[in-house]
């Protein structure tokens, strides 16, 4: 072992009457670093990082061995789970090279567009603002929630549209111009259901994937809308990204389902909330955390809580984000790792 060198530990696994809710938290490989003496040398490492093969699973997790270390101890792991039976194959654990850097540039908006007179006047101000300031070169920009409706008056049955529709035609050609991925709130109609939607737009500004708000506060659902059902990520270009809105943000398990789908960044328009919770949403799921709001600030937010950049009202926030750095805590470790499988869902909370 070289201290400083990276490495990469594998391990395909399959299971049998593993309990429920999940794997994760039952099922562990991990890497124990070791001083010459023996002793523990920095934080142990989780494979963290999962791939289905068939009837396998494959773990995985690269990280650089600590200054004192001189050899790793490999565990693996069954925890919780009395009843499963565990099989281990194919466990390796090599030198690589170190990872290089994954920068990202995320440019996120805030606007609050008055007396737009409609949904097509509230756009296109959003699609000014992005032309004049954010710049050539960005990968990923964000709007706030439900930006069809900001300053228009209108109720939701008014301003909804399907989708594709209207709005991610015209805000298609704002990212393609862009060449970035461009992420917006909107109300969506799907037959008589309405849902307060966030859609991505690829690079070309076609639909890359929406989100439906799961957690609608009682005066959205008094305004007739639907709640959604399910955590989506999405992968792009430069990696994966996971979506929540608004009142998401007041309950822990959005960003945990994201963070667990493998999510690296989050990004939440919203139109007002906790600005505590938002920062324990990025800290506890290790997770770069962008928003766009009206109430609430709109940032570029670290693993660790801390905000990169920040946009006054009438501007756009830009920060180069890497997705390759680690975020360690000093006595803890790499937390991505830990929270995955240390977290105890078995235990029920009702």
């Amino acid at each position: 072992m070289e201290p400083g060198r990276w490495y990469r530990l594998t391990a395909y696994y399959r299971t049998k009457d593993m309990p429920r809710p999940s794997e994760r938290q039952h099922v562990a490989a991990r890497i124990a670093w070791l001083q010459a003496n023996g002793k523990g040398a920095g934080r142990q490492e989780y494979a963290w990082k999962t791939e289905r093969e068939g009837e396998w699973t494959k773990l995985s997790v690269e990280a650089p061995a600590p200054p004192d270390a001189a050899a790793a101890r490999l565990e693996l792991r069954l925890a919780y789970a009395p009843t499963a039976t565990l099989w281990w194959d194919d466990v390796s654990f090599e030198p690589v090279e170190t990872p290089a850097a994954r920068p990202v540039k995320v440019a996120t908006v805030n606007l609050r567009p008055l007396n737009t007179g409609g949904r097509e006047g509230s756009i296109e101000r959003f699609a000014e603002l992005v032309e004049k300031d954010v710049p050539a070169d960005t990968d990923l920009i964000l709007l706030p929630e439900g930006a069809t409706i900001v300053g228009t008056g209108l109720k939701y049955p008014d301003i909804a549209e399907t989708v594709p529709g209207p709005t991610t035609e015209r805000l298609g050609q704002v990212a393609k111009a862009k060449n970035a991925w461009l992420a917006v709130g909107l109300y969506e109609r799907e037959g008589t259901v309405i849902y307060n939607t966030a859609v991505l737009l690829d690079r070309e500004g076609r639909v890359a994937g929406k989100y439906r708000k799961v957690y609608l506060p009682r005066e959205e659902m008094d305004g007739g809308l639907t709640p959604g059902d399910s955590y989506p990520t999405f992968q792009t270009d430069f990696g994966r990204v996971g979506m929540m809105i608004c009142w998401d943000v007041q309950y822990a398990d959005p960003a945990r389902a994201l963070a667990l789908d493998g999510a690296e960044v989050v990004l939440l328009p919203i139109w007002g909330g906790s600005e505590t919770l938002a920062a324990a949403r990025a800290i506890e799921n290790h997770v770069f955390l962008v928003t766009s709001g009206y109430d609430h600030p709109t940032y570029v937010m670290d693993p660790m809580g801390e905000r990169m950049a920040q946009a006054p009202e009438g501007k756009v926030a830009v920060a180069t984000i890497d997705l390759a750095k680690r975020y360690e805590w000093p006595w803890l470790g790499s937390m991505r790792g830990r929270f995955y499988h240390e977290i105890r869902r078995d235990v029920p909370v009702e």
